[in-house]
């Protein structure tokens, strides 16, 4: 698990304006909202919180909150960040406040281990999902999920349930997707098109011994 602090300030106006204001200032809006808490609109420093998040865990660090204010102290994870179309610089945020005793849902990102019989083999493998939604205690939250894929052959299908999930971590439903697949690999019709071309040539070559017997008849 991965932990950082971040300090914040309560946003004591809301609205497009102060939005506005706000990112002039090199700040954002966001807003810490959960159980145990009304929503609560505050303000961060954009960098302070990349340099927060920049943990092995990403998007899944644990987060706790400094300030003066209701979420002092509090847990959250990043629920949403919404960023600009173009530039891609951050606009809002949204904090959740967890309760370190519940169980919480998460997305993990899928880190494949090895490499697979059916890539030495020529194949192609493909990752179909990059992360995958889990169950646990926001203690337990990991990095990555790792999958060991040394095994997969051509044509192997890898799906969710049969990926080995770390202790206390669990999946939230019972639809068994799938994650990676190896497949065949592109095989080029090298002959085909040679033969093809080598008709054509014998094509046009026949039509013009045709086309010099006809002018000499």
């Amino acid at each position: 698990m991965a932990t950082a602090n971040l300090t914040v300030t309560v946003r004591e106006k809301t609205g497009k304006g102060v939005s506005r204001e706000l990112r002039r200032q090199g700040r954002i809006p966001a807003v810490v909202y959960g159980t145990s808490m009304e929503p609560c609109p505050i303000s961060v420093d954009p960098k302070e919180l990349h340099e927060a998040m920049d943990t092995e865990a990403g998007l899944n660090t644990l987060l706790t909150l400094k300030g003066a204010g209701p979420f002092d102290g509090k847990a959250v994870i990043l629920k949403e960040m919404v960023v600009g179309p173009i530039k891609r610089e951050p606009l809002h945020a949204d904090f959740h406040a967890i309760d370190m005793q519940r169980t919480v849902n998460v997305m993990v990102p899928v880190h494949p281990v090895g490499k697979s019989k059916g890539e030495k083999e020529g194949g192609n493998l493909e990752i179909v999902r990059h992360e995958i939604e889990v169950v646990c205690l926001p203690t337990a939250i990991p990095s990555t999920i790792e999958i060991d894929i040394t095994a997969l052959e051509v044509g192997d299908v890898l799906h969710v349930g049969d990926v080995a999930l770390p202790e206390g971590v669990e999946l939230p439903a019972d639809v068994n997707f799938t994650v990676i697949t190896c497949t065949a690999p592109v095989v080029e019709k090298v002959e085909d098109e040679e033969e093809g071309e080598a008709i054509e040539a014998a094509v046009e070559a026949a039509g013009v011994v045709a086309d010099e017997e006809d002018n000499e008849a």
